[in-house]
């Protein structure tokens, strides 16, 4: 079936309101499986397992396996998956922040450019993070005080860096009037309308 349409007085097309769905899927099961091993990992390492040094060890692997699958499926995976629907150049970047200090910023059915930001430093991070811990296991670098320091200011990094998204996904929630952090539950969103920026699919 095809998507209906409404023309706006300059000429752009969006869907039409009285046609358009109440909810459309964005987030596929990879991704909300990723998202959710990143999360219960790094907070399981960052706390209960600091100390137990085996545990700690393999739940890096886990982390470190699931950011793999994750890179493939940036290129692979859905259109909202994908790094080229989210990873924004240097002008859109600056364009969404300013208008975010304005308190003007668009809403994205996928992740914004801010979003999309943070994902990547997350990422790059934890498996900066992953790489360092390892090293730490080898013969060569065993017991290096540098590389420990280099470990530990990462893992914090990490910390600070995920309650900062927290914070701002609590505060798009409530600014878009929707619930971000259950939409990474279900794979749901509210569909796009005005001018919300839409690169989802048709429904099918």
């Amino acid at each position: 079936m095809t998507k209906a349409t409404a023309v706006l007085g300059d000429g752009t097309t969006v869907p039409s309101p009285a046609l358009t769905p109440e909810r459309t899927k964005v987030w596929d099961p990879v991704v909300r499986l990723f998202h959710w091993t990143l999360v219960l990992g790094i907070v399981a390492n960052l706390t209960v397992f600091r100390e137990l040094k085996a545990v700690h060890r393999y739940v890096g692997y886990v982390i470190v396996g699931a950011i793999a699958i994750r890179l493939v499926w940036g290129f692979i995976g859905p259109q909202h998956a994908r790094f080229s629907d989210f990873v924004a150049g240097p002008r859109r970047l600056a364009a969404y922040l300013k208008a975010m200090i304005q308190r003007r910023e668009p809403r994205y059915i996928g992740h914004n450019p801010a979003g999309g930001l943070m994902m990547i430093a997350l990422i790059a991070l934890s498996l900066f993070c992953g790489v360092t811990g390892w090293m730490m296991g080898l013969d060569a670098f065993w017991g290096a005080p540098w590389l420990e320091a280099t470990h530990e200011t990462a893992a914090n990094t990490i910390m600070g860096l995920a309650i900062l998204h927290v914070l701002a996904a609590l505060v798009e929630s409530w600014r878009h009037r929707e619930n971000l952090v259950m939409s990474m539950v279900t794979g749901w969103k509210r569909s796009a309308s005005g001018t919300d920026v839409d690169h989802a699919s048709p429904p099918r």
